[in-house]
């Protein structure tokens, strides 16, 4: 299973002082000398933590595969295009939330999700959905023209209890059988952690896990490149 790091959270202890460190493309550096698949990162339109000159610098320096996510808006499709990452997420996105509260409403917002693939599909760059675990959201993913869905975990993730946390996972599961029957490549993500990841990386359909917040919490602690190896290590297990 591919494991992507989120290295937003680098950005974010940054942008606490304003000031040039910790630089996430460092970050994005150690993780892949510890192992990482791809890197992640989210250029919000209100740039609150990666910023244009990150997003242009992880490009030219991540060696693996750099997946940008990014809300469905024309300034950030213009730049996605003209910086050329090796995938774009396309994710929903409120100026106020802390972070990404949901997947993206591929049935109602249809014909604007269809447009920016095409623009995408022209430009030789895969797209990835990141969605609820629902199967309508599924079946109008592969229909608008995406090869790619990410699985929304936060669900499972803030779960109380067993019986919601089997309830999460099971719906988690049936999203993915429906997208791997689709041909539909299916990672997941949002609010993993070393404590409940395993659960997750058991499901067979997945193909990708993308963490971000968990490691760069844990590297705080024992440094990057062994907060990388240690998800790798759970994942594995």
């Amino acid at each position: 299973m591919r494991l992507g790091v989120n290295v937003d959270h680098v950005a974010t202890v940054r942008q606490a002082r304003r000031t040039d460190e910790p630089d996430p493309v460092a970050a994005a550096m150690l993780a892949e000398l510890a192992g990482a698949d791809s890197i992640v990162c989210h250029l919000r339109e209100d740039r609150r933590h990666i910023s244009d000159r990150d997003l242009r610098v992880l490009r030219e320096t991540v060696k693996t595969r750099l997946n940008l996510e990014m809300a469905l808006s024309e300034e950030i499709i213009g730049i996605a295009l003209a910086v050329k990452p090796d995938q774009v997420t396309l994710v929903p996105e409120r100026r106020q939330e802390v972070t990404t509260e949901g997947g993206l409403d591929v049935v109602g917002q249809r014909a604007a999700v269809e447009a920016a693939i095409a623009r995408f599909d022209a430009a030789g760059i895969p797209v990835s959905l990141f969605i609820d675990p629902d199967r309508a959201q599924v079946t109008a993913s592969r229909a608008a023209g995406a090869g790619i869905v990410e699985i929304h975990t936060g669900g499972y993730a803030n779960a109380k209890g067993d019986a919601a946390r089997h309830e999460a996972i099971r719906r988690i599961h049936e999203a993915a059988v429906t997208a791997r029957n689709a041909k539909l490549f299916v990672a997941a993500g949002h609010g993993l952690t070393y404590r409940n990841v395993r659960q997750v990386a058991s499901l067979p359909e997945l193909e990708e896990l993308n963490i971000g917040h968990s490691i760069v919490s844990r590297a705080i602690l024992v440094g990057f490149e062994r907060a990388v190896f240690e998800m790798r290590e759970a994942i594995e297990a």
